[in-house]
């Protein structure tokens, strides 16, 4: 087994269903709180207009995986 970290990126507006969700796997921990920061960044830049009509939130998810096989660049 190897711990892999699972970017998860959720994001809501108003009058939908459901929240919009993508996520990306990171070999290491280090990496993938380094996306997250710069993803959460670029919606603190974005207009308080945006924000209104957008909400997100994004974690690091660590777990234990099966090794998994290499595609471009993951190396997870």
């Amino acid at each position: 087994m190897k711990t892999v970290f699972l970017l998860l990126m959720i994001m809501s507006s108003p009058n939908q269903p459901t929240v919009k969700y993508n996520a990306v796997l990171y070999p290491t921990e280090s990496g993938c709180e380094l996306v997250r920061a710069g993803y959460m960044d670029a919606y603190e830049n974005k207009s308080e207009e945006y924000k209104k009509i957008m909400v997100t939130e994004a974690f690091c998810i660590p777990f234990d995986a099966f090794p998994i096989i290499k595609t471009k660049g993951i190396g997870a």
